[in-house]
């Protein structure tokens, strides 16, 4: 993204959606855009996508425009509810974009069923929506954006609906399924212990409009653990993008340019 905004007409008047944006991520990074509520996240997921266009500025995936992309089917989708379609069973559910992309039919099943076992759901594959928990759905829309192999997932707060021992086991599953299938991420949360622990950096934005306000680099180890959350570096790093939110000057090392992405379990 090089100087992206995005205005929207109102009966007050333009409103600024998004102002001024450059961005850019790195094949197989884990980038987590960290914003308050109204900043534009969700907006950049949807101009990324080819899914809105930017008033001002450019969008390029890999040198073309984000409308090939589109075309091409690069991006995988995941949105903050599941939204599963009741009368098909987890794996129909998985199996439905790639009845619409024309994955071969050959291997349809064998795809959907080592996906499913990715995230333990083997012996649910059979079960409709009603018959899941919330973490089970979640699971299934995951795999289903995963299912005809985009190169791209863009997630908007997948997690932000659950529980805090469904949401930690499916932050561990997301990042055993990035390292497995080696995805560009790029992830909308409002949780900053959330961003720290699953990104390579963290784009913090500002309050409308929406602008990026700091990058910051996670340089932690991977594969992550549940124990890592107690850990001094890791508490470190949720303060400075805490800082960051509430606009306070850097107190770490911060970086606002593109790295090649922490190396990732095998």
């Amino acid at each position: 993204m090089r100087g992206v905004g995005v205005v929207y007409p109102s009966a007050q008047g333009p409103v600024n959606a998004l102002t001024g944006v450059d961005l850019a991520v790195a094949d197989g990074e884990f980038v987590a855009l960290l914003g308050p509520t109204g900043c534009g996240k969700s907006t950049l997921l949807r101009l990324v996508s080819d899914l809105l266009r930017p008033t001002s500025g450019q969008i390029e995936v890999r040198g073309q425009p984000a409308a090939a992309a589109r075309r091409a089917n690069e991006f995988g989708f995941v949105f903050q509810e599941p939204a599963l379609l009741p009368w098909r069973s987890a794996l129909e559910n998985v199996r439905l974009p790639l009845e619409v992309v024309d994955y071969p039919a050959s291997d349809r099943q064998a795809r959907c069923e080592s996906l499913l076992e990715m995230v333990g759901l083997t012996r649910f594959r059979g079960h409709y929506p009603h018959e899941l928990s919330g973490g089970m759905k979640q699971r299934v829309a995951i795999v289903r954006a995963l299912a005809w192999n985009p190169s791209i997932l863009l997630m908007d707060e997948p997690f932000s609906a659950l529980d805090e021992l469904t949401k930690a086991q499916l932050q561990d599953d997301l990042l055993d399924l990035w390292a497995s299938e080696k995805k560009t991420v790029l992830f909308v949360t409002h949780n900053i212990s959330e961003a720290v622990y699953l990104a390579d950096r963290v784009v913090v934005m500002s309050a409308h409009p929406g602008r990026i306000a700091r990058t910051v680099t996670i340089d932690l180890p991977r594969p992550r653990t549940a124990d890592l959350r107690e850990t001094l570096p890791f508490l470190a790093l949720v303060r400075e993008a805490r800082e960051a939110l509430r606009g306070e000057p850097a107190t770490l090392t911060t970086l606002t340019t593109p790295t090649t992405p922490t190396t990732r379990a095998s």
